[in-house]
């Protein structure tokens, strides 16, 4: 197969290419990135000079350039995105120009030549749900988007699905939960806490803490796109989910602390953020049953794992850290 990858150098986008060329070493994979402040080279050093990678610093609304690519591939998996709440509430036009306009650009050139389409989307489409409740996140879930982020997310899904039902471009999506693992900016939640605690500083808690996200590791996200690219059903969308089983942020924190050996007086609360989600959670019953995914280790395996990676690899979130806290001091 021949891939374009949108947004290779950002976290998922960095880690599924490895993942691919892991797996599938004799494809061929074309990486196009514009290489914002979330998009890191570092991350596919190891790889830069392989036969059967090539990067291509380019925009998503580049028409012209996107149609270049898009003649030479079979299937793009479509990872560029604005992705950080916080930015979307502070210029949400940048939301909109990458997630929706960005998307639409794409989708016309995948329409030109029919190009398989996959398409990374989240499942904050879907709003949030009550702390009390049972309910999961799932393919039949109204979309309810909160944010700025997740309403471009959302629009940039429904686009997705009208090119598939009006044009016949074969397309799929995947609507993820909370991700984490090697390679993600610090300025999200775990490898904040991370590299805080690294650096002799608290974990930062917005409001009381106890806002319940569903996390599923990169790798089994990786996993789950692999899958859905090779044998999901066309014109159908996935939820992703992982092993967390609906914990708080602030037991997230105590867990980080548990695994670095610290104490609990290392959580410092600060002021919530306008708009806050209160709970997700995400059912992976379709895909689980359709195509057999499941996330292989515990969540705190999993942490344990992420702690080790950037307690070893500073080289590669120094820098990024200094600007992701000038934006936090800023906003």
């Amino acid at each position: 197969m021949k891939l374009l990858i949108t947004g290779g150098a950002g976290f998922i986008g960095s880690n599924f290419i490895h993942y691919w060329l892991k797996n599938h070493p004799k494809d061929q994979i074309i990486n196009l990135d514009s290489l914002t402040y979330a998009g890191h080279l570092d991350s596919l050093k190891d790889i830069s000079h392989r036969h059967h990678y090539t990067f291509i610093k380019g925009d998503i609304n580049d028409s012209d350039l996107v149609d270049s690519l898009m003649s030479q591939v079979d299937t793009v998996v479509h990872f560029a995105a604005e992705t950080h709440v916080d930015r979307s509430i502070v210029d949400p036009m940048i939301f909109i120009k990458t997630n929706v306009i960005g998307t639409q650009t794409l989708l016309e050139a995948a329409k030109k030549y029919q190009t398989r389409f996959h398409h990374i989307s989240t499942d904050e489409v879907f709003g949030a749900l009550a702390l009390d409740s049972k309910k999961k996140f799932h393919t039949k879930t109204r979309y309810k988007p909160n944010s700025p982020y997740s309403a471009s997310k959302a629009s940039s899904d429904h686009l997705v699905m009208s090119y598939h039902t009006t044009f016949g471009v074969p397309v799929t999506i995947t609507n993820c939960s909370n991700n984490f693992g090697p390679y993600q900016d610090t300025e999200k939640f775990i490898p904040r806490a991370i590299t805080n605690l690294l650096q002799g500083k608290n974990i930062l808690i917005y409001g009381d803490g106890k806002y319940v996200r569903d996390w599923m590791h990169v790798e089994d996200h990786c996993r789950a796109i692999e899958m859905v690219i090779l044998k999901g059903k066309l014109g159908n969308s996935y939820t992703v989910g992982g092993m967390s089983k609906d914990i708080s942020n602030l037991d997230v924190a105590k867990k980080i602390l548990k695994i670095m050996k610290l104490p609990e007086s290392r959580i410092e609360y600060i002021k919530d953020r306008p708009g806050h989600d209160r709970r997700y959670a995400v059912s992976w019953k379709k895909i689980n049953k359709e195509l057999g995914w499941d996330p292989q280790e515990s969540f705190f395996m999993r942490l344990r794992q992420t702690i080790d990676w950037y307690r070893a690899n500073e080289w590669w979130w120094r820098d990024m850290k200094v600007k992701s806290e000038d934006f936090y001091k800023t906003k």
